[in-house]
């Protein structure tokens, strides 16, 4: 069983969501950031602001674990 937690990271840019998920799967965060940004803008934006917050809000912090 593996003790990896899905957790905002504290190497952030706005909340840490995409660098925690970085971090969890082991990618690259400026990567991750630049998927990121590019699937929010192909998709009109709301979905992918919309699915940040909803992640902001429910992952721990790393701190907290």
């Amino acid at each position: 069983m593996s003790d990896k937690t899905l957790a905002l990271s504290n190497d952030k840019m706005i909340a840490g969501v995409c660098g925690g998920i970085a971090e969890y799967f082991g990618w690259s965060k400026g990567g991750v950031r630049l998927v990121y940004v590019l699937l929010s803008v192909l998709s009109a934006a709301f979905p992918g602001l919309f699915v940040y917050i909803i992640l902001w809000l429910l992952m721990p912090k790393k701190d907290s674990l």
